[in-house]
Formats: structure tokens, C-alpha cells, sequence
């Protein structure tokens, strides 16, 4: 399988068109939130409706296919049927266009994600496991409490400081770097006193 590059995309007003409109559409446009839908199929199930921008109700056929790939930035193939979903992954790459399928074999994968209210996790086998990266996400999920994101809050508020007193990128690094892995900060945190953990972090700041 090609080497692949894990990132975050922007969705500005990018267009997603998802093919298919069952439970596996469902589930792959729940991950582009933010980006714009149009979902082509011949029947929908409500939620994916509601959920989209635009529905087209038509057959999914190479016609229709390269039709609606127009202004796509990613194409998904989300039907239930093998060979549609490789048609539909198959012309989105001859003609450019980014895809994800669910069959596999697209230039596009989604990860299984951790979601919290400051940061996100993301996992992949790259496609050679696609049972791995749900497992892995969640022995992680328990894990990450709300430590983590009270510590993003805490980086968040001393980080301008940061910027402020301290002229060298290399020395700004390093004082962020020591304040996540003060173990006082994270005892404050994991009390529940994210005020405490942020004057704390601020006196390592200022010395």
C-alpha cells in the first residue's frame, strides 16, 4: 500500500460527496462536519438527509459518478454494494478527485477518533487492519480524562506569556515543554484546580 500522511484538512466550504444513503454514509458523514454535504442515491435514510446539504435521489451509475464528482474535493463510496463502491472509487482517482470507499483501496482513509472539548486523538492502521484503530481508541478513550483538556487550558492561558517574556523559540519550547511535564501542574489538574495549575505555570514562566 502507498506511503500515507496523517493531517487535519480545513473545511472551509469544501464539498464532500458522499455515495449511498444508508447507516455507512450515516456514520462517514458524521466525520466531515464543517465541510459541505451532497449525498447521491437512490434512497436516503432520513438522518442522512437531515444531516446533508444537498441530496440528489438518482441511480448510481459511471454517468451520474462523474457528473457529481465535479467540484468534489473528497468523494466517498458508501453503498452496500462492493463493486459500486470500486466503480465510484475507480473514477474519482481517474479523474482527480480525492476518495474514500468502504470497501478500502481509496487514496483517502477514515481514522477512528477520540474527540474532546480541546484536542482530538486520531488512530489508522493505514488500511492493513481496519479492526485495529477502533480497539486502540478505546483503551485510550478512558485515559484521556478531563486532565488533559483542563492542561490545554492551562498551555492556552500561559502560552501568550510564553510568547511575551521569552524572546528565543528554542527557550519557548522548553518552557512549555517543563509545564506539561510538571507533575505539580497535573496534581493541581487532576483535583480539579485548574486556577491553582495555572498560577502555577505562570510562576514557572516568570521564575
Amino acid at each position: 500500500m502507498p506511503a500515507m500522511a496523517p493531517l487535519y484538512v480545513s473545511a472551509g466550504n469544501r464539498l464532500v460527496t458522499v455515495f449511498g444513503g444508508g447507516n455507512v454514509a450515516l456514520r462517514k458523514i458524521r466525520h466531515f462536519d464543517g465541510f459541505r454535504i451532497r449525498v447521491v442515491s437512490l434512497k436516503v435514510l432520513p438522518e442522512v438527509e437531515s444531516e446533508a446539504d444537498e441530496v440528489i435521489l438518482c441511480e448510481i451509475a459511471p454517468a451520474t459518478v462523474r457528473k457529481y464528482l465535479e467540484g468534489t474535493f473528497i468523494a466517498v463510496a458508501a453503498t452496500d454494494s462492493k463493486q459500486i463502491n470500486a466503480m465510484i472509487r475507480d473514477t474519482a482517482m481517474e479523474e482527480g478527485v480525492l476518495v474514500n470507499s468502504a470497501h478500502g483501496g481509496g487514496d483517502v482513509l477514515i481514522p477512528s477518533v477520540i474527540r474532546r472539548r480541546n484536542y482530538s486523538v486520531c488512530v489508522s492502521s493505514e488500511g492493513r487492519v481496519p479492526a485495529f484503530p477502533p480497539y486502540v481508541a478505546e483503551v485510550l478513550d478512558p485515559v484521556l480524562d478531563e486532565s488533559f483538556d483542563s492542561m490545554m487550558d492551562v498551555m492556552s492561558h500561559v502560552r501568550p506569556l510564553v510568547m511575551g517574556c521569552i524572546p528565543e523559540q528554542r527557550d519557548r519550547a522548553e518552557a512549555l515543554r517543563r509545564i506539561l511535564h510538571d507533575e505539580g501542574v497535573w496534581e493541581r489538574l487532576r483535583a480539579g484546580d485548574v486556577e491553582s495549575a495555572k498560577a502555577l505555570a505562570e510562576g514557572m514562566v516568570k521564575g
